[in-house]
């Protein structure tokens, strides 16, 4: 079995999305690592899952770090399985990813539900939109000021609608963040 995920960044328009299946069995670690690949982030900052009850987003799911603010229900990424943490909920099921606490890229997931297409122990991406944006952009509001030129920091090779669904490869890949 494996769930449908969709993720998507916080304040950006156009959206940029990606849409992947992911086995159940997986864990919130290997959660990351798709959302990572996915969207075509580096790795290179800190992140942690939020979720709760109405938007009280209290409960962290992440690296056990003293970057990553614990929460009042603090649960390590290798140690939970999207399929223990869905549980007896029903779809869609939402919660936050916070990447890089700096710039602040938010990313809302909504697990759609459970599909038995797909084998493997790696995510497949089935679709998506737009290129992410660079590391180190400024978070959401550098981002779009530069897409409106009112920065002028992007690099004249970044297309913000170039977004190749056959370019992700997924792989097995372990990091210290």
């Amino acid at each position: 079995m494996r769930y449908l995920v969709k993720v998507f960044l916080y304040q950006i328009e156009p959206e940029i999305w990606r849409r992947f299946s992911i086995p159940s069995e997986a864990t919130f670690r290997q959660l990351h690592d798709a959302i990572q690949q996915s969207m075509g982030w580096e790795d290179k900052q800190w992140h942690e899952f939020r979720h709760g009850k109405g938007k009280r987003l209290l409960d962290v799911i992440g690296p056990d770090h003293e970057e990553v603010e614990k929460g009042e229900n603090f649960q390590e990424e290798g140690s939970i399985s999207i399929k223990q943490f869905i549980g007896r909920r029903h779809f869609p099921i939402r919660l936050l990813y916070r990447y890089d606490f700096n710039e602040e890229w938010v990313h809302e997931i909504c697990i759609e539900d459970k599909t038995d297409e797909g084998e493997g122990a790696l995510p497949i991406l089935i679709e998506g939109a737009r290129a992410c944006p660079p590391e180190d952009s400024g978070g959401a509001f550098g981002y779009m000021a530069a897409l409106n030129g009112d920065l002028m920091w992007l690099d004249d090779d970044y297309d913000p609608e170039a977004f190749d669904p056959q370019s992700v490869q997924f792989v097995n890949r372990r990091s210290g963040k």
